[in-house]
């Protein structure tokens, strides 16, 4: 279909499979004193919890809502990324995900264009945001695999 979905798709498998790494990666990183790989699954799931909102909240809550930003390093401290269940994210992502395919199956070329404004970046539109979805994920698997590449 789109080469987005296709993206969505690949990357989805990809972080999927690096949730059943051996607990022995877990605390590789990818540059000294940057997030583990457990730290990384454990955003990657966070982070797509959140932008699945915004999608939805910019189809929904029209004219031109106002999407804030989040904290990613206060969620990574005081949701206890160390410790918090490999488990619960992964299938949080994976859920999430399936609702972010069909989101961007239904609304990206006709919705695409639909405004809102971003507590940070400022005017934005839905096909950006679900662009970010993407570039998000791939951002991260690069991470990962450069952890599990360095050690």
């Amino acid at each position: 279909m789109m080469e987005i979905i296709d993206k969505l798709i690949t990357s989805k498998q990809q972080i999927l499979d690096y949730f059943s790494l051996p607990q022995s990666t877990h605390t590789l990183t990818y540059s000294d004193g940057k997030w583990n790989i457990r730290q990384l699954l454990v955003h990657i799931a966070d982070a797509e919890s959140v932008l699945y909102d915004r999608i939805r909240r910019i189809i929904s809550e029209q004219p031109r809502p106002v999407i804030w930003a989040f904290d990613q390093d206060a969620w990574a401290a005081h949701l206890d990324y160390d410790h918090f269940p490999l488990e619960a994210s992964k299938k949080m992502f994976e859920g999430v995900r399936d609702g972010v395919i069909h989101l961007v199956e239904r609304y990206y070329i006709s919705h695409g264009d639909l405004p809102f404004i971003h507590s940070s970046t400022g005017l934005r539109t839905l096909k950006d945001e679900m662009d970010k979805v993407a570039w998000h994920c791939e951002h991260h698997l690069a991470q990962i695999k450069s952890a599990l590449d360095r050690n």
